[in-house]
């Protein structure tokens, strides 16, 4: 970059097989807590719904609902993001792995 400046970012990826609290990373033990969700993907199977709740559990308040077929999920979140105050837990039908990228 011209001047000298550089770039940085605080954006990181996980991915749930299934129901769940999101980690910090994939495969780990640490739930992720309050973030922003700026991106989600999913792998396309017919009729699925991805489902991320603010919360450890879907009794959490609803923050983002999608409903996708073969086509897959792939979604850039505008903006700051979702905001998350708890954490995000997942509540997933038919497809059987999402990612998200998140701040925070």
């Amino acid at each position: 970059m011209a001047g000298g400046g550089s770039f940085s970012s605080d954006q990181k990826f996980t991915t749930l097989t299934g129901d769940g609290s999101f980690k910090t990373i994939t495969g780990g033990s640490v739930n992720l807590g309050p973030c922003r969700v700026t991106y989600i993907t999913a792998h396309g199977v017919a009729d699925s719904i991805v489902n991320l709740y603010d919360g450890s559990d879907a009794s959490g308040s609803l923050e983002f609902q999608s409903k996708f077929g073969t086509e897959g999920l792939d979604v850039f979140v505008p903006g700051s993001g979702i905001r998350f105050k708890q954490g995000v837990f997942l509540d997933l039908t038919n497809t059987d792995s999402v990612t998200i990228g998140y701040t925070g």
